[in-house]
């Protein structure tokens, strides 16, 4: 893994034009914190990072200071745009007579040139190209061998994906992909770059894909048992259950073990509970109260370890090779600190069982056209089913035992807990941004907060096997 020397960019004078147009340019672009453009901006540093070999233009690279949190951003200086912005008005930055400049990871010449530049010369390709719109930070794919992460907002110190990343590989931990170069500067992280997992499928199209093919049999008669459906996803997700396991074991070999996550934090996180759904489901803060009365008499929630923070399906990805985990960034909305603090494991276990009911009710609001009460069984069978395999997976992977509370009902209620923390988020999450899509966590949360305490604690329930099963109707 190779480290771009410090020396590679050199102080260069920034017109008083390209500053101003920075902040409407920062507006636009989904990885910037703020609404509008900022009130106030300040240049921390620039410079040039590489001259293209024809001389038509410039790779430029700046840290702008920008509502109290500093972005990274990489410009190209051309003396005409031609085909580079079509298609991509929002990476247009600012115009002066005699050239322009945009963000230069929408130019395949440029983005070739960054890697050179953040590989230390390391690395070189034939083609580039920016991978989809993504929440913090800028991916490159280069020659669908290497996919390069530019990270946007910058953190104090390294970055969380790049250290974690780096940390599980260095311990053999063969579920992420191998890291290929880190670029530092000043103790910060400014890119990461790893395998390129060609051909892979993110776990949530996976889920859909099984989901669609299930509801496809819907009819008003009970639901097929979903392990008849040709879709049949609980291998895969009890493979992936398996895989958690030992992303957690790979965790506590890299980063530790605490032993006393018994205190502060889990008061903090019940009382974060309590205050959040009064606050956003106050209909339910009555019915809420036997369950926070059980998580404030949780005797020892067990250890705490660096987690992943923010897992669910579309964090995972399915290869010939197996399953991988990507992007360790945690919860882009909670603080830094928040994300890195080491937390039980059950928090990981948690966030991949609610996107399960995600994903089962997101396949749901897509047959609009159909009635949505008919499909509820199948989601609740489908959903039930998956869950088990999942905690089946995990469960069954030597020496997770020790990374668990030591009491079966206080594993149950720190589960339970960290669900209803999840949908919390999630549904904050939703109201501000999706609120189509806040139907899901609020109806997750009329669950979770006033179903029996004991059911809730058992754990999910899978219907019952096929065998099991009327063979005419394959009743449920």
């Amino acid at each position: 893994m190779e480290q771009g020397p410090i020396g590679t960019i050199e102080p260069v004078e920034v017109p008083a034009e390209l500053i101003d147009g920075i902040g409407p340019y920062l507006a636009r672009q989904r990885w910037y914190a703020g609404e509008g453009p900022p009130a106030t901006l300040r240049l921390v540093e620039a410079g040039r990072m590489a001259e293209l070999a024809d001389g038509s233009g410039r790779l430029l690279w700046a840290i702008v200071e920008a509502e109290g949190a500093d972005y990274q951003l990489v410009m190209a200086e051309r003396a005409a745009i031609g085909e580079h912005l079509r298609g991509h008005d929002e990476a247009f930055i600012a115009g002066l007579p005699d050239r322009a400049y945009y963000d230069a990871t929408v130019d395949s010449e440029m983005a070739l040139a960054l890697l050179r530049v953040a590989s230390g010369g390391a690395e070189t390709a034939e083609h580039a190209r920016p991978l989809g719109v993504e929440q913090s930070n800028t991916s490159l794919v280069y020659d669908d061998r290497l996919i390069v992460k530019l990270f946007r907002r910058l953190s104090v110190g390294p970055n969380p994906d790049a250290d974690v990343t780096a940390a599980l590989a260095a311990t053999g931990f063969s579920h992420v992909a191998h890291p290929v170069l880190r670029w530092q500067r000043d103790g910060r992280d400014l890119a990461f770059g790893q395998q390129y997992l060609a051909g892979g499928t993110d776990g949530w199209a996976l889920a859909l894909t099984s989901l669609r093919d299930y509801y496809g049999a819907a009819s008003s008669q009970a639901p097929v048992h979903p392990a008849l459906s040709g879709g049949d996803f609980a291998a895969e997700v009890s493979r992936l259950g398996q895989m958690t396991g030992e992303m957690h074991l790979a965790m506590a070999e890299a980063f530790g073990v605490s032993e006393g996550y018994l205190g502060d934090g889990w008061r903090a996180l019940v009382g974060s509970i309590e205050s959040r759904a009064r606050h956003l489901v106050p209909e339910l803060a009555d019915a809420a109260g036997p369950l926070l009365e059980r998580l404030r008499s949780v005797q020892d929630p067990g250890p705490a370890v660096r987690a992943h923070g923010d897992y669910h399906l579309g964090q995972v990805m399915r290869t010939d090779a197996g399953w991988y985990v990507l992007d360790f960034e945690g919860e882009p909305s909670r603080p830094l600190a928040e994300r890195q603090r080491p937390t039980s494991v059950l928090k990981d276990v948690a966030g991949m069982l609610r996107s399960l009911n995600y994903a089962s009710q997101f396949a749901v609001g897509e047959r609009a056209e159909g009635d949505p009460e008919l499909l509820e069984p199948f989601a609740r069978a489908w959903e039930g089913r998956n869950r088990t395999a999942f905690v089946r997976g995990y469960q069954e992977c030597k020496g997770t035992e020790d990374l668990l509370p030591p009491g079966p009902d206080d594993r149950g209620a720190v589960r339970v807990a960290f669900e209803v923390d999840k949908a919390l988020y999630e549904l904050a999450y939703e109201q501000a941004f999706r609120p189509d899509w806040a139907r899901i966590p609020r109806a997750a949360l009329q669950r979770l907060l006033s179903a029996p305490v004991a059911e809730l604690l058992a754990g999910p329930v899978e219907p019952p096997e096929p065998s099991e099963v009327d063979d005419e109707d394959h009743e449920v």
